[in-house]
């Protein structure tokens, strides 16, 4: 019989067994219990921590208590203007309201004497648009006005809320040079919404990498009072275990890792559940087709990072240039780079290492470009971390190659 592989490592897909997430899904089904809603929720972390998985588990939990949920992944281009926010938000919202409400459309048959014939038809997109275009002032009040006509129709029919639900939600910011701020409207315009306290409520609920909290607060200082945080951590050594184990369970696999490999997978996966998910399935793939050539199965620690190299890091590495990578050589070397960093941590170490160090300016000013490109964020306390989970460890391995 053909083995099946139990492991999962795909962007945002959901393993077989979930470890390590209760008190997320515990706390999101306080704020669904809310009324009326005095707060939303951010999840943020690394990539590779299992934001998009926890964010499809908070749905049915949503769904259980009687809250429609609707959301998307916000793009960099669904989130140039107000406009194109006000046109997400509609769309999505049109989705799902037409499976559930209809109106009622007459329509006169041919003859002088018969009677119209009456048709229901779900309420569409363009249905909403009308009640934005048709609304007068600006974005916010015409998104408002769609919204506000949307929890009206739903009175009477047992939903207790909708969920606006956004992933990848560091993308979205305000732009004041273009003078366009579609990351305020959508805060005010939920903000308004829920302080109306309307029998069916608004949730929102945004998803994203941990530079998500800069914007925010630039955008409304009011944000801290409006969200609650979760902030996804690699799993402890518990959960990771089980994250490694329950799979193979599930499955009633013949196939199995041996204790020390079940130790060694989570020493090199640092307890992020993407890579416990890569490393897993890697080995299994590697042991099937093993054992079907009649090889005794085993997989080289050092050939699995190589291929987690390739596959997970480098591209990203490649878009740094010369000296930017030079930069976080420094930066990996430093004894708390998995943890948090100073500016002048930076500068000291430089001085250690290279023939010419980095002066604090010049610091700041790769660090502001690696800020863009995503390599590092800055945390409420004014430090820098990586955003990407367990680089230092392949900065470190790439200078070691000749």
């Amino acid at each position: 019989m053909a083995q099946l592989n139990p492991y999962r490592p795909g962007a945002g897909q959901t393993p077989l067994y979930l470890a390590g997430r209760e008190d997320e899904k515990h706390r999101f089904a306080k704020l669904v219990g809310q009324r009326p809603v005095l707060r939303n929720l951010i999840t943020s972390g690394l990539r590779g921590v299992g934001k998009t998985v926890l964010l499809e588990n908070l749905k049915p939990i949503a769904q259980s208590q009687k809250w429609l949920w609707t959301g998307n992944d916000l793009s960099e281009s669904a989130s140039l203007t107000e406009e194109k926010i006000a046109k997400r938000l509609i769309t999505d919202l049109s989705i799902l309201l037409s499976p559930i409400l209809a109106k009622t459309h007459e329509q006169l048959p041919l003859g002088f004497l018969n009677r119209p014939e009456r048709h229901s038809i779900p309420v569409s997109f363009d249905d909403l648009w009308q009640i934005f275009e048709g609304t007068p002032g600006l974005v916010e009040d015409k998104l408002k006005a769609v919204i506000r006509k949307s929890q009206d129709m739903l009175v009477g029919s047992g939903i207790n809320g909708i969920v606006f639900a956004y992933d990848e939600a560091q993308n979205l910011a305000d732009h004041a040079r273009e003078k366009e701020y579609p990351l305020s409207i959508l805060l005010d315009v939920l903000a308004s919404l829920q302080r109306n306290h309307h029998e069916v409520q608004i949730l929102l609920v945004l998803c994203g990498l941990p530079t998500l909290f800069p914007k925010l607060n630039e955008a409304r200082t009011y944000t801290e009072r409006m969200f609650d945080i979760m902030m996804l951590d690699k799993l402890n050594e518990e959960e990771s275990k089980r994250a490694i184990e329950e799979p193979i369970a599930i499955t009633e696999s013949s196939l199995s890792f041996a204790p020390e490999t079940v130790d060694e997978i989570v020493s090199m996966s640092g307890g992020y559940p993407y890579f416990i998910q890569y490393i897993c399935k890697e080995t299994f793939d590697a042991w099937i087709s093993q054992i079907d050539s009649g090889v005794i199965p085993s997989v080289s620690k050092n050939e699995l990072l190589a291929k987690l190299d390739q596959d997970f890091f480098a591209a990203r590495w490649e878009r740094a240039t010369d000296r930017q990578q030079e930069f976080m050589l420094v930066i990996a070397s430093l004894e708390n780079s998995s943890q948090d960093f100073t500016t002048q941590e930076i500068v000291e170490k430089s001085k250690e290492l290279l023939e010419k160090g980095f002066s604090s300016s010049h610091a700041n000013q790769i660090l502001s470009a690696l800020l863009k490109s995503g390599f590092v964020y800055k945390n409420k306390h004014g430090k820098y971390s990586f955003a990407v989970p367990l680089l230092s460890e392949f900065i470190l391995r790439q200078d070691m190659q000749p």
